[in-house]
């Protein structure tokens, strides 16, 4: 992703000023009433003309009530979105991720995970039938004994961000791999470890 510098030069971003970006972002949604992104009928037609070239790729859940775009105040391009219930990552996502670094440049994928999250209550329940229970059961496999739902969505996402850097080992070299949880109830996203950080 290109961004402008002070000096209004075109240049590419880090996956540092990209958690940066995320975090003014959420500090946003927090904050103000509209925290909507550029949306723009401008913005649209040139996206359209010159493809996308998102500044980060947030892997998250389907629950309807998480929103990355709203979340982090992004607009149209801005962010590569791969969702699955319980943020569950498999060859699906994998290849959506890879997509997004490899094609398209982004220099950091976040493994959002969430509080209250239906599919790690289930998993906790041990509940689940038919194709759900294949998210269920390997959520189940990830956070063994634990019986906090808040906690095990940490966990989730913990594992989310293991299993891209085993799966895209060689593709990710050039992108950081963090977690997060949103917490509904506040908004406010929080980034798991600031030692994952470190290599920013």
């Amino acid at each position: 992703m290109s961004i402008k510098d002070e000096i209004g030069e075109l240049r590419e971003i880090t996956a540092r000023e990209a958690l940066e970006r995320l975090r003014a972002g959420n500090e946003k949604f927090l904050t103000s009433d509209n925290p909507i992104g550029d949306v723009s009928p401008e913005t649209r037609a040139r996206t359209y003309r010159e493809g996308q070239k998102p500044y980060a790729v947030i892997v998250t859940c389907s629950d309807s009530r998480v929103i990355p775009e709203s979340i982090f105040s992004a607009g149209i391009g801005e962010l590569f979105v791969v969702r699955s219930a319980g943020n569950v990552i498999g060859g699906h996502e994998l290849g959506s991720v890879e997509y997004a670094v490899s094609h398209l440049g982004c220099p950091l994928v976040v493994v959002m995970g969430h509080t209250s999250c239906g599919a790690v209550g289930a998993a906790i329940l041990h509940e689940g039938h038919g194709h759900v229970k294949l998210i269920t059961d390997r959520i189940r496999e990830t956070i063994g004994d634990e019986t906090d739902v808040n906690r095990a969505c940490a966990l989730n996402a913990v594992q989310g961000v293991a299993d891209l850097k085993f799966g895209l080992e060689q593709e990710l070299e050039n992108a950081a791999v963090i977690g997060a949880v949103y917490r509904m109830d506040t908004g406010r996203v929080e980034f798991l470890s600031e030692t994952e950080t470190s290599a920013l």
